[in-house]
């Protein structure tokens, strides 16, 4: 992977569309425990283990982990892990392949690079369109990754199709889309924290050439071919993974010190039950009654070490799989 060439011609829409999704796909399935530990630590408090005389049942990142293999088994690692699949699919394909192509409707005709307005924007706009379609799929997940958290006896779905007809059921089709405003506002924040960072520090090693090779060399071969070193609209020779590791890492980073706060209010309000909540901000009161300014931060840790490491793994999944994309379709000389 490392020593693909970079393709003189840049990725259609529909190749950034599907290999977002597919990118996405694969970083939860490597970062989904992360996820699911995030989720029942964002929740603490409002769900009691009958099984645990302490106070706290989860206890940072890695114990959180541990005792649910250790009272749920390892599955319950991946518990909502097929929603999650389909949240990607639908989700990622739209907020990250099609941010490219809006960004380039709010770029002025005739500039010469995209500003950080159009950026934002760009972010925005594809945060909240991927939200209003792949929001059932969300609760969906938020839902089985809380379930495992409760005695089985008082667990609510058997899978995955029965948790979509479930809410449908009990709480009308309104119900798959839950959470929607603040889910909106937090994706448009976290859509705005990874893409627009990661593009930002992307073009920055770029322009600085701070990712050569330690020969000197600006670029990557592919077997014995040398990468040419002129740089294209696309791409530059630069433009390797060391550069994608580097701005992912700084994206998940950013991504999570903004986000946090709607995030743990985005959960709770998911996961509660009809009527215990009147909208998302009776949530965000009780949630700053109890627990305070720190109850926002709830779950950072693995909130960064997920984010962090998702974006990092979805972002070199990405940009490879667009070059794959591109490679298969240009005839070699």
């Amino acid at each position: 992977m490392v020593g693909l060439k970079p393709p003189e011609v840049p990725p259609t829409a529909a190749v950034k569309f599907i290999s977002a999704g597919t990118a996405a796909c694969i970083a939860d399935l490597c970062t989904f425990p992360l996820d699911t530990a995030k989720v029942r630590l964002q929740i603490q408090g409002e769900v009691r283990i009958p099984r645990s005389t302490s106070a706290m049942e989860y206890r940072g990142v890695l114990g959180t982990l541990s005792t649910m293999v250790r009272t749920e088994g390892p599955r319950s690692l991946y518990s909502g892990l097929a929603a999650g699949l389909q949240r990607q699919m639908s989700f990622a394909s739209i907020r990250i392949g099609l941010y490219d192509s809006v960004k380039q409707l709010y770029t002025p005709k005739g500039a010469e690079s995209t500003g950080l307005a159009a950026r934002v924007l760009a972010g925005c706009t594809t945060g909240a369109v991927a939200v209003a379609c792949a929001q059932p799929t969300d609760v969906v997940k938020v839902r089985f990754q809380a379930n495992g958290a409760m005695p089985e006896s008082a667990r609510r779905y058997s899978g995955t199709v029965d948790a979509y007809r479930t809410i449908a059921r009990e709480e009308g089709v309104r119900g798959l889309w839950r959470g929607t405003l603040p889910n909106i506002a937090r994706n448009a924040i976290v859509n705005c924290g990874e893409l627009v960072t990661y593009d930002l520090i992307k073009d920055a090693l770029l322009r600085t050439q701070l990712m050569t090779g330690k020969d000197g060399t600006r670029g990557t071969r592919l077997g014995a071919i040398p990468v040419p070193a002129t740089l294209n609209p696309w791409v530059c020779p630069t433009d390797n993974i060391p550069c994608h590791f580097v701005a992912a890492f700084g994206a998940g980073f950013c991504a999570t010190v903004v986000a946090s706060p709607v995030d743990v209010v985005k959960t709770r309000y998911m996961n509660a039950g009809p009527g215990q909540y009147r909208n998302a901000l009776s949530c965000l009161l009780a949630l700053l009654m109890q627990d305070g300014l720190a109850g926002f931060y709830k779950g950072f840790v693995p909130s960064f070490l997920r984010l962090g490491s998702w974006n990092v793994v979805m972002f070199i999944s990405y940009e490879q799989l667009q070059r794959i994309a591109v490679l298969a379709r240009t005839p070699q000389s």
